[in-house]
């Protein structure tokens, strides 16, 4: 289980990773900027029409004779997406089918897993999946940080998973497209159908790149399917299956505004400190998360904008109603949209031509000529711990559990602004810390930290600070903050971890940033 033989080097962190992962050489993190790409991309075999139906029907009976079409053995690579969330029902029927077949030593390449895929763990036991390279949430992230996953588990933003199949780093044999709506061919959208999910850019990587692809759907329609998301010409097999997604799961449970008054607080302080420093300002742009403090972060930014009489030039997304009711009131001019968490986005994103589909390549991909992600000018993002030196985690908790993904949160570090509204602790535990349990992000892409008790500003951006001395917003450092918090709580113990190895950190452009440690549970 996990890794013990590989050895260890450090990074330019100061964090000691592994070599090779799963047998497979690694590049340790260099530092921001510091790593340059080398070669081509990754390109799939070349394929000849004279292999597929002329009348443009790929359709086969299930999707277990679909992976039999595809040459499903043992050790492949399956891809799957996340867009239908919590509600995910087609993962689950995946892997029901692959157990059937037999197939073992399969590596799982979700954009994100959910706790609905608990499912899955049996698999994980008896081999038919050896590891997972995708976000590790919930009874998944547990039994990982237990040991008990054969391989190592390898956790990448948006964006580094689509570096890491377009660089080839992850080569799939197959990946399995979820779509709401699609035609025999294989044109696919989120748009329409009783798994409507808004869009499929997580898939994009995906559908380009990998050796065979099918399309699942339970809403086929007659070609064409319009608008096409997913284009047909990338698809070997479609599938229509009875149900592919709980539509009441599909859309997020939690996409709502805080009701608790300190995380209220910590979004109007975000709001105020945005406003102060002169990052609100006519034709700016901006990212929120879908959490409760930062859509209350947004909501404060959008009364404010209100007030100004100002508008912005485009919003990033993940989209939801708060952010929809900003586009159709004229403060937002564009929505760029990589995901829909409610069906107001996916109402929007059907209708609005102002709300853009967007994907990984577009907003994230660092190994592309650009993407988004610099051009947003303030960010408003969470974190599980920040550590004196500004650096982050979002993936484990104090006490060393997998918990959740890393999600798009690596590649918005390199907004113009990035700032963190984080309770001082959390069950009576501090969230600043001496060193954080693993790091997710480097300090230098971290600007402020933003607490009940006080704001710390980056001492690397000394425009921040002057302009927020200027405005008289009061600034604490870290430090001070981490001190405050051992008063109340006392300074925490140190996770419990054993030497092994269970899932490494990728950063942004493919370099290990960290490992994740086995939890000790006796």
């Amino acid at each position: 289980m996990g890794q013990h033989g590989s050895d260890l080097v450090k990074n330019a962190l100061g964090r000691r990773v592994p070599e090779k992962v799963n047998g497979n050489s690694v590049v340790p993190y260099q530092g921001v900027d510091q790593y340059r790409p080398y070669g081509n991309q990754f390109g799939p075999s070349i394929r000849s029409c004279a292999d597929y139906p002329s009348n443009g029907d790929k359709r086969l009976a299930s999707l277990k004779e679909a992976l039999e079409k595809a040459g499903i053995s043992d050790g492949m690579t399956i891809s799957t997406h996340h867009h239908f969330r919590d509600g995910d029902l087609l993962v689950n029927q995946l892997f029901d089918a692959i157990h059937d077949l037999g197939v073992k030593n399969l590596v799982w390449f979700p954009s994100a897993s959910f706790p609905c895929h608990e499912h899955l763990i049996p698999y994980l036991e008896d081999g038919t999946i050896d590891h997972i390279e995708g976000s590790m949430n919930g009874p998944l992230g547990k039994f990982t940080s237990e040991g008990r996953m054969k391989g190592t588990g390898v956790l990448r933003s948006h964006g580094g998973r689509y570096q890491a199949v377009q660089d080839g780093e992850v080569q799939i044999d197959i990946a399995v497209i979820g779509a709401g709506c699609a035609d025999p061919f294989g044109n696919a959208n989120g748009l329409y159908g009783p798994s409507a999910s808004g869009l499929l850019g997580f898939a994009l990587a995906d559908a380009r790149y990998a050796d065979k692809v099918i399309v699942a759907t339970d809403h086929m329609v007659e070609f064409p399917c319009l608008p096409w998301q997913i284009q047909g010409n990338y698809v070997d097999f479609t599938v229509e299956m009875e149900q592919i997604g709980d539509p009441g799961k599909i859309v997020s449970g939690t996409t709502r505004i805080t009701k608790s008054p300190d995380r209220l607080l910590l979004g109007e302080m975000t709001a105020d400190f945005c406003d102060a420093t002169g990052i609100l300002r006519d034709g700016f742009s901006f990212q929120t998360g879908a959490g409760g403090t930062s859509l209350a972060a947004a909501d404060f930014i959008a009364k404010k904008m209100r007030k100004k009489g100002i508008k912005a030039r485009f919003a990033r997304g993940g989209s939801n109603k708060y952010l929809v009711n900003m586009l159709e009131e004229g403060l937002v001019e564009y929505i760029l949209d990589g995901q829909t968490f409610d069906l107001e986005g996916v109402r929007s994103m059907r209708d609005n031509p102002n709300h853009l589909w967007t994907s990984p390549f577009t907003s994230y991909n660092y190994h592309g000529k650009g993407n988004f992600a610099s051009m947003v000018d303030v960010v408003v993002l969470g974190a599980t711990e920040v550590d004196v030196n500004f650096n982050a985690n979002v993936v484990t908790h104090s006490d060393g559990y997998l918990l959740h993904g890393i999600g798009g949160w690596q590649n918005c570090l390199f907004s113009k602004t990035v700032i963190l509204p984080v309770p001082l602790f959390r069950d009576r535990v501090p969230i600043l810390k001496d060193e954080v349990t693993t790091v997710c992000g480097p300090g230098e892409l971290i600007d402020v930290v933003i607490t009940e008790r006080g704001i710390a500003i980056n001492p690397l951006r000394t425009d921040l600070i002057d302009k927020a001395k200027d405005a008289g917003v009061p600034v604490k450092s870290i430090e001070e903050l981490k001190e405050e918090a051992e008063k109340i709580c006392g300074k925490p113990a140190k996770p419990e971890l054993d030497d092994e190895i269970v899932a490494v950190v990728k950063w942004v452009d493919g370099t290990v940033m960290d490992a994740v440690r086995k939890v000790r549970t006796e």
